[in-house]
Formats: C-alpha cells, structure tokens, sequence
C-alpha cells in the first residue's frame, strides 16, 4: 500500500481510501485503511464538533458561558481592554459549522484548533509556501492569509474533503504511484491545488500543471511529478473517479 504522509489519505485498493485520522504532533498520520463510508465520515467531517456553540469560553481565563451574551458581559467587567471573541458560520466540506473565534484567526488556523481539519498545514504563515491551500467558492486560496470571518457565506473544501470523494481517488493513486511526495508536508496543498485545477480544466497539459501550481513549493523537490501524477489521473477522474 502506498502511503501520502503528511495528507491523511493513501491508496487501499479494493477497499476504496486510506485515511489518516490519528493526530501526531499536528500532522495527519496516513495508512488507516477504512472503508468508503467510514473513510468519508472520518475524513471530511470534524468528529465531536457539533454544528453550532454549546459552550462559550474566555480564552483569557477559561471560564465556560451559557450565552455569547454573557461571555460579551464578562468581557466587558473582567478584560474591558481585550478584544471579544466573535461567532462565525462557515461552511466546510458540505458541513456547516459555527465556532467561537477571536476575530483575527486565519481561516487555517480555525481549521486547526476549531474544527480539528489540520491538512491545512501552518508552514510559512505568510502565503508564500502553499502548504495551507483550500478551495473556497472553486478558487485555490490561501488559508494562512485568509480571516475566518471572511469566509462566512463562502463554500469551503480541505484535503479532507478531497480525500473523502471517491471520484479525487484516481488523483491520490497517481501521487502514491509517482512518488509525488517526500516529507508529506506540503503534499496537502498540491493535492487541493491540483483539485482545483481539474474542476476547471478535465485534461490538462503540462504546462497547465506548472502554471496551477506555482505557488505551492516543496522542499523535498518533487516538482516534476506532480503534473505526471495530475495528468495521469485526469481521465479517471473524468470519467467519474474510481
């Protein structure tokens, strides 16, 4: 079985996708063999999140609120100085959610600590490496630049979401067979920029590849693989996927 490290999604043959659910040190650990449904309800959800806030906390000093309100009142007596956190609805691999954040968060980071979705890597944190790419109303989009509050209204899809559709299957295989990753770490946004890609243009050229990929940069130098793995890939994903 070939294994994505860094992506939380590998080839499994038969039985559908791998999927890395166990978190180490922030990184999804791949090669979790899991069936289709289980590997979608693993992979494109964020478990034990529920979908709208339950609980109010300070994040200065921990205490649990019943209501947004009291939180603002307890912000307003105990830190009059401090920013109040605010609520946000987005809408994340066709789930909605609602989370308490502080206002500045990057939608990355609120992917992270929030929803527990950590395929969006935090690399560079300047919008420079690629490593956080999501897809938000079909555009490839840097989730390390982008404020969560942004985003509310907006369609987001991770690598999570990606790796839980049968029809992207097809584009995982590729990766896994051309060795198109070394460390792992930036793998995450190449597979969600190449996802982008695809939806727009079904048969791509080299070319194309190089020019949908420019801002994702790997370390590891797999650069050349990547447009073999993508226009490899195309025609079973156009057909459908797996």
């Amino acid at each position: 079985m070939c294994v994505a490290v860094g992506v939380g999604v590998a080839s499994s043959g038969r039985v559908g996708v791998a999927v890395g659910v166990a978190v180490a040190g922030g990184t999804l650990v791949a090669g979790v063999s899991l069936s289709t449904e289980a590997a979608a309800a693993a992979a494109a959800s964020a478990p034990g999140i529920p979908a709208t806030i339950t609980v109010f906390r300070c994040p200065i000093d921990a205490l649990n609120f019943n209501t947004f309100a009291e939180l603002k009142s307890h912000f307003a007596e105990a830190h009059p100085e401090a920013v109040v956190p605010v609520t946000t609805k987005l809408n994340v691999n066709g789930k909605d959610y609602e989370v308490l954040i502080e206002p500045h968060w990057t939608l990355q980071r609120t992917l992270q600590f929030r929803l527990g979705l950590t395929g969006a890597k935090q690399m560079c944190d300047r919008g420079v490496c690629g490593s956080c790419t999501v897809i938000i109303d079909g555009r490839a989009v840097l989730s390390c630049t982008t404020l969560a509050v942004e985003c509310e209204g907006k369609t987001i899809q991770t690598v999570e979401g990606i790796a839980a559709d049968e029809k992207w299957k097809p584009l995982i295989d590729a990766y896994c067979k051309w060795d198109a990753m070394q460390c792992g770490y930036c793998t995450p946004g190449f597979m969600v920029s190449s996802k982008a890609l695809l939806d727009k243009n079904s048969n791509p050229s080299e070319e194309h590849c190089k020019q949908a990929l420019p801002g994702n940069i790997c370390c590891c130098g797999t650069y050349p693989r990547h447009p073999t793995a993508i226009m490899e890939a195309a025609p079973q994903i156009e057909k459908g996927g797996a």
